[in-house]
């Protein structure tokens, strides 16, 4: 799918802010690259897409998804092969994850014409932006809210999208600290756990931030009925190496379908690895830290591609794991491998990558 399929008109910005970032010092969603996409949606069709420079938009107070959390999102990224090709990884799996969410928000569904159409020509003028220093890329933000100005809690009838970039480092600088989280709740049945709409971030925060002033860095969050079977970790997906098998939570209503965690479970396979999907319960786990069963805990996701983890902390007791940095682990392996996939490195077997300019 390309930009030839739609109409997207151009605005350059009058001066690129590319000269005053370090990309050999990347923080994480600090610098924002000069352009972005942007397309809206009234009387039933998207229309006005254009790429134009990045910029605030004007709101009115009485926009509907400051009130009422029609908002939803999605991550992606950028990278470049030695050769200077930008390539894109596996980017319809998050068009089709997006229209999940806008269908479960109640919000308009976006064309594949449009997404792609869209993200193409931004990243055709923002190609400068993607960067090839070690552990960076292209980090994008494709996200889209209700847009009515009416005070009423209904479905909004008009929406902007919008995909903006920044370059980016490493997520994490160490392996993160995980604490269980038995008290409060990231999602339950019947929710909207499986969609990346806004609130299910703000409702994370202040968890999240008494796990950090515990000592934390992120909470391994736990079913709402009984707190007994592990969910996701912080923002990603979980993932354990029990008795040498791959296991992880399986998906559900309250479990993001993670991009990164469905390559990851393919690419195990193909390595000849046993992977099971299933309930994986809190004392399956410490009970394999303490026997040794359980090699390793890592996370998931888009931001970290794949985060080993160095602790759980559980009822008051950390519980330490032993693989978090050896070169043989397979947490490092899959880490290796994908960026090796997404940097044109090796061979594209799985047929992933999209190649943009």
């Amino acid at each position: 799918m390309t930009t030839d399929l739609v109409n997207i008109a151009l605005r350059k910005a009058g001066r690129s802010r590319i000269e005053e970032v370090d990309f050999n010092n990347l923080p994480f969603g600090k610098h924002f690259s000069d352009h972005m996409f942007v397309a809206d949606y009234a009387d039933g069709q998207w229309q006005n897409l254009q790429v134009v420079p990045f910029d605030d938009f004007t709101l009115s107070p009485a926009l509907s998804s400051l009130h009422y959390g029609q908002s939803i999102f999605e991550g992606m990224k950028a990278y470049k092969n030695e050769e200077g090709e930008v390539l894109l990884f596996r980017p319809q799996e998050n068009w089709k994850r997006m229209n999940e969410s806008a269908k479960r928000m109640c919000m308009a569904t976006i064309p594949e014409d449009v997404f792609m159409g869209g993200l193409e020509a931004l990243l055709r003028v923002d190609a400068a932006w993607v960067p090839n220093t070690v552990d960076s890329s292209l980090y994008i933000r494709p996200y889209m809210f209700g847009t009515d100005t009416f005070l009423g809690v209904a479905p909004s009838k008009t929406y902007r999208f919008c995909i903006f970039t920044c370059p980016v480092g490493a997520y994490y600088t160490k392996p993160p600290k995980l604490k269980v989280e038995t008290e409060y709740i990231r999602s339950a049945p019947g929710g909207v756990g499986y969609a990346k709409c806004a609130g299910n971030y703000a409702g994370s925060m202040y968890p999240t931030l008494l796990a950090q002033q515990a000592g934390y860095d992120q909470l391994m969050w736990t079913d709402a009925t009984e707190h007994k079977y592990i969910e996701e970790s912080g923002t990603m997906n979980i993932m354990f190496v029990i008795d040498g098998k791959l296991v992880t939570p399986a998906t559900s209503d309250s479990i993001l379908k993670g991009v990164t965690r469905d390559s990851i479970l393919k690419v195990v396979k193909s390595w000849g690895i046993e992977v099971e999907e299933r309930k994986v319960s809190i004392q399956e786990v410490i009970d394999g830290i303490e026997n040794g069963n359980l090699t390793e805990a890592f996370g998931a996701g888009t931001a970290v591609v794949v985060s080993p983890y160095s602790l759980i902390g559980y009822e008051g007791k950390d519980y330490m794991l032993s693989e978090v940095s050896k070169e043989n682990s397979l947490a490092h392996r899959i880490f290796t491998y994908l960026n090796d996939l997404r940097t044109g490195r090796s061979e594209d077997t799985f047929g992933w990558m999209h190649k943009v300019v």
